[in-house]
């Protein structure tokens, strides 16, 4: 089917944020006497919601309020520790433009909630606003279950087939698959073997990597 859409994922993928996502991870579970390394924390949490993962991480039943709160606590300290040196995977504006240009639309499918969300898009002001941006803390299943795809494609008036999504992490790529869409390997944070799979057409540490290889040039865009 022609590609009519490109949907992306956020922390890793548009911005270049796992690395603080893991020191406030570290903070956050010291603070809070979880004797868990911040490997594992990192791989249980990649691609949940944040209640996901507060009840993932704390073993325990807690109400949306107490998890929203402790939601908040650790991504108050990620945006402190990020906001000084904020930066995109390199090329993800460029990228982003030259698809628009040929006429592709543009979602954000993460888990990430929208305080998170309204950080990184107003740092990285981009020349046009996504078509559309669905969050983690929207109500929906996190990742690798496909419903933030799936949701994007949909307020996007897309089929899914229509769609490609770029992700940097094995359960987004699960979840793209899931969702019967096709996707792009952003390798910031795993490996191409991690993120390897039948419908992945291609493997690339940004987006100049896509940039140079005419990525866009080769796809069969839908025409109006």
């Amino acid at each position: 089917m022609p590609v009519q859409a490109l949907i992306f994922d956020m922390d890793g993928t548009m911005v270049d944020s796992m690395p603080w996502h893991a020191q406030s991870w570290v903070t956050f579970t010291q603070r809070h006497g979880l004797a868990i390394g911040v490997d594992e924390v990192m791989r249980r949490t990649t691609g949940l919601t944040g209640v996901e993962c507060m009840r993932d991480l704390f073993q325990r039943d807690m109400d949306d309020a107490e998890a929203r709160a402790l939601v908040e606590e650790k991504e108050v300290l990620y945006r402190e520790l990020y906001a000084p040196v904020f930066a995109e995977v390199a090329g993800f504006t460029s990228f982003t433009e030259q698809a628009r240009w040929r006429g592709l639309k543009m979602g954000v499918g993460t888990a990430g909630d929208r305080h998170n969300i309204a950080f990184v898009l107003s740092h990285l002001n981009l020349p046009s606003p996504p078509h559309a941006v669905v969050g983690g803390d929207e109500g929906l299943p996190g990742k690798p279950e496909p419903a933030i795809f799936l949701e994007a494609a949909r307020r996007m008036n897309t089929p899914a087939q229509a769609c490609i999504v770029f992700e940097d992490a094995p359960y987004g790529i699960e979840a793209a698959r899931r969702a019967g869409m096709r996707a792009v390997a952003v390798c910031t944070s795993h490996t191409a073997a991690q993120l390897a799979g039948p419908h992945v057409l291609a493997s690339v540490g940004n987006y100049l990597d896509l940039m140079n290889s005419n990525f866009l040039e080769k796809l069969h865009v839908a025409t109006s």
